[in-house]
């Protein structure tokens, strides 16, 4: 996912985010419990209702946000790096920086979530239970129950059987969610090959995507399908998240084939020896004219006596006006070296492809005991890629 939304700050040391797709989706959620808080309870005031779905919506974000935090905990406790989490239309996803060490690993991370979810739900609706009134009949109908009870009661039912449901949906064996992370920790187990085992349940995520998107268009025009009924909103969403299903199985395996590819490369087989490198004491117009102009690279190491300084890319270029380029020396936009991002020759060039991605740049200066030897962009690690692999 693209870097893009607010910070929240930081739980655990991770990284906590809203992508700008999430408030479409919360403001969905808000209007959905507004129109059904309505119906079950019409003595409800329009500023209770509200009220009681705006909370109702917050409290499910917060309930996917811990579902997330289970697996992103299991991560760091298992020794790997969780970057962020970020809340986003179709829920939460957590930013692991690589895939689990073993079988094992993988198995505990993924069924923490749902077990999260689950023991959430459980609570929440017990609690429901204990303050609902003895006169309240909990063999009726749900939409029954539901109009007996009290704002806060309400609302604690509605949050315990939504996370139950969050879990149970989670543990769908439809690869990458987590049911198809724990199919693919048993199928690792079982062949002692990640890449296999990835494209055996990746096969089986893309499958169970085909039932949502075809379900969901069938729902959408009036069939009964289980769960959803005859729903023209509902079957477009089943079908929507469907069709995300399947591209996240698809790129999910792509990844572990080229993580898997690139293990046994090192950063020295698909760097730039020597590339073009700029002094920080010329001008942004010279720097322009005679190495941007001259080239197809988008970052130039600056060096002085062969000292690396920093990096200067066409992004700190664009910052200064163009009015400006004369005045201002190299120096003065690049970024300094002790802000650059950079990697040793000896390092898998996988390592180097997860730090570009991480951190969305296009090139790493690498450095063996401090001196510049060369120069990694993303292009060259796909174009190797291209011609020594037949990753599809």
């Amino acid at each position: 996912m693209r870097r893009t939304g607010i910070s929240l700050g930081r739980l655990f040391g991770i990284r906590i985010r809203i992508d700008w797709s999430w408030l479409f989706i919360f403001a969905l959620i808000t209007w959905n419990l507004v129109s059904v808080f309505g119906e079950l309870h019409p003595d409800w005031s329009t500023r209770l209702n509200l009220t009681i779905a705006i909370v109702g919506a917050l409290l499910f974000f917060a309930s996917v946000l811990a579902h997330e935090l289970a697996h992103s905990l299991v991560a760091q406790a298992q020794g790997t790096g969780v970057d962020s989490i970020t809340l986003f239309l179709f829920g939460g996803v957590s930013n692991i920086q690589e895939e689990p060490k073993s079988p094992q690993n993988e198995f505990l991370m993924a069924i923490l979530g749902p077990v999260t979810s689950i023991v959430i739900g459980g609570v929440l609706v017990t609690a429901a239970s204990l303050l609902a009134s003895p006169r309240v009949a909990f063999d009726a109908p749900p939409a029954d129950i539901m109009a007996q009870l009290g704002p806060v009661t309400t609302l604690l039912l509605w949050l315990g059987s939504v996370n139950i449901f969050l879990g149970i949906f989670n543990m769908i064996p439809g690869f990458p969610l987590d049911g198809g992370r724990v199919v693919r920790s048993i199928l690792w187990a079982v062949t002692k090959d990640l890449r296999r085992a990835t494209h055996w349940a990746s096969l089986l995520g893309q499958g169970v995507a085909w039932i949502m998107i075809l379900a969901g268009i069938a729902s959408a025009f009036g069939a009964q399908v289980p769960l959803i009924g005859a729903s023209f909103v509902g079957g477009l969403w089943l079908a929507f998240i469907g069709w995300f299903l399947s591209n996240a199985a698809t790129q999910s395996y792509r990844r572990v084939v080229v993580e898997d590819i690139l293990d046994d490369v090192s950063v020295s087989r698909v760097m730039r020896s020597n590339p073009p490198v700029v002094s920080s004491d010329i001008s942004l117009r010279e720097f322009v004219e005679q190495h941007v102009m001259q080239s197809d690279d988008y970052g130039f190491p600056v060096v002085d006596n062969d000292e690396l300084r920093g990096i200067i890319t066409l992004d700190d270029v664009r910052a200064v006006t163009r009015d400006e380029w004369d005045r201002t020396r190299v120096a003065q936009a690049m970024t300094p070296v002790d802000q650059v991002l950079t990697i040793a020759p000896d390092a898998c060039a996988s390592e180097a492809l997860e730090k570009l991605a991480h951190q969305d740049i296009r090139q790493l200066p690498v450095i063996r005991e401090g001196d510049l030897v060369g120069l990694v962009r993303r292009q060259d690690i796909m174009r190797w890629l291209h011609f020594h692999s037949d990753a599809s």
